[in-house]
């Protein structure tokens, strides 16, 4: 069995020390879940196992057989911009990965120019080799991961990529090399629904071992049955899951406290002892003093996060906020807004998700006022102070110091029982020490700036918030305060999100971006939207109707036509799900031509429209069909 070994790993970071003297085994098959606070160095050690840096000191600290393999997908992806897709999602160095990429590489070629014979001939010494190294099975597995990872251009160049594409061929390319232990950070980042599913399954099916950082909850616990935890530079193992491991946690910490309850009491006993003027006149005493010494030296050493809140008082939001009228907006050639209408009330909780690239940031910069529609109105109530969390923060200079940054906002800030806390105070409820606050910002990891830069926003007193995919960059902790918050914030929420624990416990109803200005409307939970979409549709179709806030009084009977349309409508929706069978079952036998796959996806989600049109039809028609 294949394991790999870290004993006594130290790492500092300037003046900052991550971890101290952690050591552990990562065996064949273990999921292991990687948590801690931002800064805590969860991707430093990522990138020491991989081999990317190095621990303090010169002495070996990771340890695993000659042919062992790692494979590493790191936050920020650096691809030679000028390679292909292709070339660089196999990059593997085994013998069928370097072979599939010559049989892809010759394909696309003959596919654009299948009349050359040197083409020809390339491709058929490329399509015997994949016959002699038996290369069949890994160029089917590579075609699947990259279908679900929604990657069609092998040709492109990967400088051409946004970085949400190049996160995704990040992934493509550690999973396709299929290495004895996959080190994940941050995987689900810039993934939908579908895939994020996908890849819950892979990993779950995975011969390997598999080391990963997510603040994905759901993802933790149906994936990893391990969980390490860096805290204050030490390294707790907890057996199980996310929920196994918020059980062991809290167990764990109140047994130090009460250890640590027990030591104060003997230290203030042995304390009156010797200010009553012990003496070392025998070895029994001296031993007691030895003791007293120990005890003292090892007092708080319990060091904990705690439970904190954040309590801000908010500006006064008035019954006008926020409103699109007959909005439509276009970027080019793509129609982002088509007459839509949108409005939000004083205590919205609107969680806005779907595809990638379908326009939820642009809708959040519309909302914000930094782009303007291309027609329609947005209506700005005059109460409304506004804050917006964007993905890519703010500029910040990296000299000046943390506890600076933030009183060029304010020195304090009012809470809503009209007391008031200081810069100071708010820095340690955001999980930041006292002993880090004169820190520069340069000094901190990323996820310790997005934490800053979030806690800038609030201080502000805002009573609107517009949060684009706040979970991308924040760790568990931080995620949990800020739900809490949220929870009692007395005014709008607007969340851009693909965190489904995060999007069920702050958001109360959801706009879902489908693609080409097709937003849908739902009223319910995120993991019921998922389950619902994923039913049969006459189940769909029922599950849906408790959502409906009221009827209509006044129509008794179906029309004539609408009674014809009854007739017909359920043979429609069958012959709907039919077809959408028939494009999925196309789509999985065409892994070589990525033309046609991306033909057929653009099919399916047309087919899938319409079959959605269908079902709320059906809805509405069935109230009134028997009347």
């Amino acid at each position: 069995m294949k394991e790999l070994k870290v004993e006594d790993l130290t790492k500092t970071y300037g003046e900052k020390k991550l971890f101290e003297d952690i050591s552990f085994l990562i065996h064949e098959k273990d999921r292991v879940g990687l948590i801690g606070v931002n800064g805590t160095g969860k991707s430093s050690l990522l990138s020491i196992i991989s081999g990317h840096q190095s621990g303090d000191g010169d002495r070996q600290t990771v340890f695993y057989p000659s042919d062992y393999r790692i494979g590493y997908l790191s936050q920020q992806t650096d691809f030679d911009p000028e390679k292909t897709v292709l070339e660089t999602v196999f990059q593997g160095e085994s013998v069928q990965l370097k072979t599939v990429k010559a049989y892809e590489k010759a394909l696309m070629q003959l596919s654009a120019n299948g009349s050359d014979s040197m083409i020809q001939k390339a491709y058929a010494k490329a399509e015997a080799a994949m016959n002699e190294k038996d290369a069949w099975n890994t160029d089917t597995n590579a075609k699947i991961i990259l279908q679900k990872l929604g990657i069609s251009q092998l040709d492109q160049k990967v400088g051409a990529l946004s970085g949400g594409q190049k996160k995704r061929v990040g992934l493509a390319q550690v999973l396709i090399d299929e290495p004895d232990l996959l080190l994940l950070d941050e995987p689900t980042n810039h993934l939908d629904y579908e895939a994020i599913q996908w890849l819950e399954e892979y990993l779950n099916r995975y011969q390997g071992a598999v080391l990963l950082v997510t603040h994905d909850r759901y993802f933790l616990d149906r994936v990893t049955n391990r969980i390490f935890e860096l805290s204050f530079g030490k390294l707790y193992e907890y057996k199980g899951n996310y929920q196994d491991y918020v059980l062991q946690r809290s167990q764990r910490e109140q047994i130090e406290s009460d250890q640590e309850e027990k030591r104060k009491q003997l230290y203030k006993k042995e304390l009156a002892w010797m200010r009553a003027g012990a003496k070392a006149r025998t070895t029994k005493q001296q031993a007691r003093i030895d003791r007293f010494e120990d005890l003292e030296k090892n007092l708080h050493q319990v060091q904990t996060n705690g439970d904190v809140a954040i309590d801000f008082a908010t500006k006064r939001l008035g019954k006008q906020v926020l409103e699109i009228k007959d909005g439509s907006y276009q970027i080019e050639d793509q129609t982002i807004l088509n007459h839509f209408d949108l409005l939000i009330t004083k205590r919205e909780r609107l969680g806005i998700t779907g595809e990638n690239g379908t326009g939820k940031t642009t809708l959040l910069n519309i909302l914000a006022g930094q782009i303007p529609l291309t027609s329609g109105t947005l209506i700005v109530g005059e109460t409304v102070r506004l804050a917006y969390y964007k993905q890519q923060g703010e500029a910040m200079n990296p000299d000046q110091r943390m506890i600076s940054y933030l009183q060029e906002t304010a020195d304090q800030v009012r809470r809503s029982d009209g007391t008031q806390i200081s810069v100071a105070e708010m820095l340690e409820q955001f999980l930041f020490p006292r002993f880090m606050h004169g820190t520069k910002i340069g000094k901190l990891s990323g996820g310790e700036k997005r934490r800053l830069y979030l806690l800038k926003l609030l201080i502000e007193q805002p009573n609107v918030l517009l949060l684009d995919e706040p979970t991308n960059d924040l760790d568990i902790d931080t995620l949990t305060i800020l739900e809490d918050y949220l929870q009692d914030f007395p005014g709008a929420v607007l969340t851009v999100s693909h965190d489904r624990y995060f999007l069920d416990k702050v958001a109360e109803k959801l706009l879902i971006f489908k693609g080409k200005a097709q937003i849908n409307h739902y009223y319910g939970s995120i993991i019921d939207y998922l389950a619902i979409k994923d039913l049969p549709t006459q189940e769909k179709a029922k599950e849906k109707a408790p959502a409906k806030v009221k009827k209509e009084t006044t129509k008794k009977k179906l029309t004539y036509k609408e009674q014809q349309e009854w007739a017909a409508i359920e043979s429609e929706i069958e012959a709907l799900e039919i077809k959408t069978e028939e494009i999925q079952e196309a789509m999985n036998h065409q892994g070589d031509d990525y033309t046609k796959l991306q033909e057929l996806q653009e099919e399916l989600s047309q087919v899938e429209s319409r079959l959605e049109e269908k079902m709320s039809r059906w809805e509405y028609l069935s109230e009134f069909a028997d009347s």
